[in-house]
């Protein structure tokens, strides 16, 4: 758990506007470790819908016999961009959100993968 507290506050302290940011068991669809600088974003229910959310695209990628990895995920929404990176094997995935008026995808992209880099 040090570890994965390490990355969010690694990732929180990079992404100018960062919201939140959890790392997820994809099985279970909990967090096991979350950040947040907004106290009403709800990052247990952002962590279990995201799950399933990364679940069904495993299953498409499947049906489709796509020979890849999925890698990451953008949502992008009106305010904020929500990327979701897969690591461990795909037993986990780190969730993150942030405003979109203070950051970029590039920045973002950047930030999580420096800081998942091994994971």
């Amino acid at each position: 758990m040090a570890d994965y507290s390490k990355i969010l506050e690694g990732i929180q302290n990079d992404v100018t506007g960062f919201v939140g940011a959890s790392i997820v068991d994809l099985d279970s669809g909990m967090s096991l470790a979350s950040r947040t600088s907004v106290p009403d974003f709800d990052l247990d229910v952002a962590s279990a819908y995201n799950s399933e959310m990364v679940k069904g695209k495993f299953k498409t990628m499947e049906a489709l016999h796509l020979n890849s990895e999925l890698e990451d995920m953008l949502l992008t929404l009106s305010d904020q961009l929500h990327l979701i990176k897969v690591m461990d094997n795909r037993s986990t995935f780190i969730y993150v959100a942030a405003n979109r008026a203070n950051t970029n995808l590039a920045l973002l992209r950047r930030a999580v993968n420096e800081h998942t880099a091994g994971h």
